[in-house]
């Protein structure tokens, strides 16, 4: 598929400030995620076209508007949701801590935000959409403060075979500090990261498994929480990245301040 050229003046970053732009996030978020990649939904949302769960009240909603979009219902070609340390406290927890211990980012007393649920229309990808989107992370933590971003990120499917080398080399090169460290729970979801020996991980081969996404957090400085987990419900491998801000060099500081491209 040829990728299509955006000026980025014909969009708007800015966070939900009502219902209805929500509302167009996720059902942007129930083509990416349900429609593609065969996430599973409840029937009224599966009726409504919309992928949405009990936390998305609690989080802030970056969006990415596309102004000259031909249906003006639906101009949010991207987005991203945010959920701060003191929001999660006060409320629902975070999301990931249905899958991870978090509890070495919680125990640090950091400003913290996590991060999930970023997607981007199919005819966007490719182009600046992503370095948008993630400007605007960068414009959101640095002005809050933030010092550790974290959250779920996925590889495709719930098999991990595939994925054998690019999980391992993970865990033997990106594998986070033992004081943010996070670790998959223990249960009949989890999987470990070395499931190879170190001695048979080329980088090469593994880089081709890993999904761009995460190839961007890992040119931050991004680093992986221990372990995997198993998502059937929305078909996918999750690990835990966490970018502890503290810990950026100057040449990764200026990279995120200024975005990055998938």
């Amino acid at each position: 598929m040829q990728t299509r050229q955006f000026d980025r003046r014909q969009f708007t970053l800015k966070l939900a400030d009502n219902d209805a732009e929500i509302r167009a996030s996720q059902r942007l978020r129930y083509r990416v995620f349900v429609e593609e990649l065969g996430a599973s939904v409840d029937p009224e949302s599966a009726r409504l076209g919309v992928e949405r769960d009990a936390f998305d009240p609690f989080f802030d909603h970056l969006l990415l508007i596309d102004n000259c979009h031909d249906d003006p219902d639906d101009r949010i070609v991207g987005s991203y949701r945010l959920l701060r340390g003191e929001v999660a406290a006060k409320g629902p927890g975070y999301y990931s801590s249905s899958e991870f211990d978090l509890s070495p980012i919680v125990a640090s007393g950091r400003r913290a935000v996590e991060l999930g649920r970023s997607c981007v229309d199919a005819r966007y990808r490719g182009s600046i959409a992503m370095l948008l989107l993630w400007n605007g992370v960068a414009e959101y933590v640095l002005e809050r403060d933030i010092e550790i971003l974290f959250g779920v990120a996925s590889f495709p499917g719930t098999d991990p075979a595939p994925f054998a080398p690019a999980l391992s080399y993970l865990f033997y090169n990106h594998l986070a500090p033992e004081d943010i460290r996070v670790r998959v729970l223990k249960d009949e979801r989890a999987i470990p990261l070395n499931v190879l020996p170190r001695a048979s991980v080329h980088e090469e081969d593994a880089m081709v498994g890993i999904p761009p996404l995460i190839k961007g957090y890992l040119r931050l400085g991004g680093v992986i929480g221990d372990g995997a987990c198993i998502d059937a419900g929305f078909n996918t491998i999750d690990v835990c990245l966490i970018v502890d801000t503290n810990r950026m060099s100057e040449k990764h500081k200026a990279f995120y301040v200024r975005g990055f491209e998938r």
